[in-house]
């Protein structure tokens, strides 16, 4: 059984270190208020495709790939598809081919265990510390993504932390502090990303006939993306805005 692909993306620059050949699965569980790829949300639909197909595409790329850069699968939820994504990050890495997982976090079982136990890097998305903003924000608890960032500490599993910053969701001093006394001692945390607020997939909203629910939701200011920086900065070393 093979991968159920929604997209490629090639030479990324945002979805892990280097140059990227993206791969977006189908299917997630989470439902967040500002998804850029609703789309990708139903575990309907996707291209059903094996694992040599994306190797080959990884292979044809791999030249551009330099030291640095590699596959990153992101969705959609890849740890959703777990089980059949396994071997094909062991026929990426037998080629010497870097790949990220990039997740929420939300799932556990032993086939994503696996999959992480696997990943060179996993960027790791935290929607929202507060459990019921979270809830708000995307339907779940967070109980399980905080639980899988310990699991990559305690597996030693490098992983970034990526963090949209949605004005009067997920900006608040208080939130974006209790976030950094959590995590401040982690030694597997490399790097803070800031993802700045978003409306570039809206449009995908009104081709699925959904009603898209931030639509009074200012954009960031730069002075709100420089103060939540700082606000990061206390705690963490290796922060960016992307």
């Amino acid at each position: 059984m093979g991968l159920k692909v929604h997209s490629y993306e090639s030479l990324g620059t945002y979805d892990g270190p280097g140059i990227r050949l993206v791969v977006f699965l189908q299917g997630c569980p989470f439902r967040c208020l500002y998804c850029a790829n609703p789309d990708t949300i139903s575990f309907q639909g996707g291209t059903e495709t094996e694992g040599e197909e994306i190797l080959r595409r990884a292979l044809n790329e791999k030249p551009f790939f330099g030291r640095r850069g590699g596959v990153t699968f992101s969705g959609g939820e890849p740890t959703t598809q777990a089980r059949e994504l396994v071997p094909v990050i062991r026929q990426l890495q037998a080629n010497g081919i870097n790949v990220c997982i990039d997740t929420n976090g939300g799932i556990w079982n032993s086939d994503v265990e696996e999959l992480f136990g696997l990943a060179d890097l996993t960027l790791l998305d935290i929607k929202e510390f507060d459990n019921t903003r979270h809830r708000e924000i995307t339907g779940m608890n967070n109980t399980q993504t905080l639980g899988t960032a310990l699991w990559l500490e305690e597996h030693q599993r490098p992983f970034w932390m990526r963090y949209v910053l949605v004005p009067g969701l997920s900006d608040s001093e208080k939130d974006i502090r209790a976030l950094g006394e959590h995590f401040k001692d982690y030694r597997m945390l490399r790097k803070v990303e800031i993802l700045p607020y978003h409306t570039l997939g809206k449009h995908k909203y009104e081709t699925l006939g959904w009603k898209y629910q931030l639509e009074d939701t200012p954009l960031n200011t730069s002075e709100q993306l420089a103060r939540a920086k700082a606000l990061f900065e206390e705690y963490f070393t290796c922060v960016t805005v992307n």
